[in-house]
């Protein structure tokens, strides 16, 4: 991985005239009050190394005769300068082979010159960098939409369902009921059959003693008829009962119904569980930057967590790993205006940093000994924290 060993610079923006040989792995703070030339440098960096759209609109120092300097050192050899009236860019490699800004442009990622501004991104838009990364947001597209068929199918299925269900409670039930709807016409049928049978059966009575105790059988079954049917045309009334019987017959058909969509919505229910698994499996076997990253619903997540639940240094970790992984040459990222961060934030995100073997460079208004340089009236002084070798006081010209 590319970083920056060294920079220099002159009549910037702000700057007068800055040194900073920053640490290569970690956070290196550049600290200042308001309005000292901080952000200058910054934007120096973005400017030095990613092209003329990051030029500042006055890139000359306000009251200074002097056109910009800028003149960084690159840990692959390559010395990148900015100077003359036009700032024409010269990029020489250790060879002293001159090349310009193409060959910049294969190892420095945009995002790494201004990573507050993938930090901006909506939580989508990240989401959608990252699968463009790991290469697989098609795939991941295809399993999110058959899910949200499925989810949708479900819900009509569940919506239908509990209507089913209620219905059928509401149906009262009459257990007492027969089974079936009655006849009177079928009644009435079967005791003249009955009728016409033992009229037979008395003339067979009278020629065969045998036949006595079935002709009693009978006669006791068309006394059994006669006094249900006289039961049923006195005391109760034959439309009332079948009322009962249609609706013991309603109540059985809208709970069949009602287990059916049921059924329909477990099937459903298992199917969405097969297809947020295939979406796991394909996450978990992708070749993701960060451990614990992924993408729900369409949303960058960490741990579980959406970006705005996530820590301040897991939301920086978690840029810092995406724009690592967009241009993996790139060691380093730039950050502006980092005093929203407490000091034990900081602190986390530059441990991080230092076991990931990478470098960022960031601005605080701050004078406090998380700083490495401290930016006074244009030029940078030391910090009496600083880190070793991570700054050098010098004047306007020195180099």
């Amino acid at each position: 991985m590319i970083k920056i060993n060294e920079l220099q610079l002159e009549n910037v923006k702000r700057i007068k005239a800055v040194k900073l040989e920053p640490a290569q792995n970690g956070l290196t703070v550049i600290g200042g009050k308001n309005g000292q030339g901080k952000t200058s440098v910054i934007d120096s960096i973005a400017w030095a190394l990613g092209g003329d759209k990051y030029r500042p609109s006055q890139p000359q120092r306000d009251g200074s005769v002097i056109p910009p300097i800028l003149h960084i050192e690159l840990s692959n050899g390559l010395i990148v300068e900015r100077k003359g009236k036009n700032s024409a860019l010269k990029v020489i490699d250790p060879n002293g082979n001159k090349g310009g800004q193409q060959l910049l442009n294969e190892f420095i990622e945009q995002f790494a010159l201004d990573l507050p501004k993938f930090m901006q991104g909506t939580s989508k838009e990240k989401a959608e960098i990252l699968l463009q990364v790991i290469g697989v947001g098609e795939q991941l597209y295809e399993i999110e939409n058959r899910e949200k068929q499925l989810y949708n199918e479900r819900t009509a299925i569940g919506r239908i369902a509990d209507q089913k269900k209620k219905f059928a409670e509401e149906i009262v039930d009459y257990p007492e009921a027969p089974k079936e709807l009655i006849s009177i016409s079928e009644l009435i049928l079967k005791q003249q059959e009955i009728l016409a049978k033992n009229g037979e059966n008395q003339r067979k009575r009278e020629k065969a003693q045998s036949l006595l105790k079935r002709s009693e059988e009978l006669k006791a079954q068309i006394t059994n008829l006669q006094s249900q049917l006289d039961v049923v045309l006195s005391d109760l009334n034959i439309e009332q009962i079948n009322i009962k019987v249609r609706a013991n017959m309603d109540k059985d058909k809208a709970e069949e119904e009602a287990k059916e969509y049921k059924d329909k919505y477990d099937e459903l229910t298992t199917a969405i569980s097969n297809v947020r698994k295939e979406k796991t499996n394909l996450l978990k076997n992708a070749n993701l930057p960060l451990d614990g990253l992924s993408v729900e619903d369409g949303e960058l997540t960490y741990k579980g967590f959406k970006w705005d639940n996530m820590s301040g240094a897991e939301q920086m970790k978690v840029s810092t790993a995406i724009v690592r992984k967009l241009n993996p040459d790139c060691g380093f990222v730039l950050l502006d205006k980092l005093e929203q961060m407490d000091t034990d934030t900081l602190k986390e995100f530059g441990e991080w940093l230092e076991k990931e073997g990478l470098q960022a460079i960031a601005t605080r208004v701050s004078t406090g000994e998380e700083c490495s340089i401290i930016i006074e009236d244009g030029y940078s002084s030391e910090s009496s924290t600083a880190t070793p070798n991570a700054t050098k006081t010098w004047k306007e010209g020195e180099f």
